[in-house]
């Protein structure tokens, strides 16, 4: 199964200007993980997870004066829809992280997540014979 079949193609952009509570209440209303950021003036496409607010609240900082740029992943590593869903997971676990922007002719074409892997390899698991034990 390819990238392209798993992803979610609901991308939520944000500027790195958004406060951290903005930007929660954004991906909270969306249910999703992850917002990219898009910055065109300075670090071009970035990342900003549910981990990156909640890092910064757990650490007393104001989720009212923290900006999305302070907080955004900009070494990213990227996904294309024509991947295999096996490279994302390796990217994924090579990485540590639990998101993967897709790339389309270097624009967000969608977000692949963890959970979207899961739910692509659960019914083939479901599928497979089972071996007595």
């Amino acid at each position: 199964m390819l990238v392209r079949d798993a992803m979610s193609t609901l991308v939520l952009t944000i500027g790195p200007a958004h406060t951290l509570r903005q930007a929660a209440a954004l991906m909270s209303a969306r249910r999703v993980g992850a917002a990219v950021v898009l910055d065109p003036d300075g670090t071009g496409i970035g990342i900003l997870t549910e981990r990156d607010v909640l890092n910064s609240v757990g650490r007393g900082q104001d989720p009212d004066a923290e900006r999305a740029h302070a907080h955004t992943t900009t070494d990213v590593v990227f996904a294309t829809p024509s991947w295999t869903v096996e490279e994302a997971a390796a990217a994924m676990a090579h990485g540590g992280f639990r998101h993967l922007i897709v790339l389309d002719r270097d624009e967000p074409a969608g977000i692949v997540s963890v959970r979207d892997i899961i739910r692509c390899w659960a019914p083939a698991r479901e599928r497979a014979p089972q071996v007595p034990a």
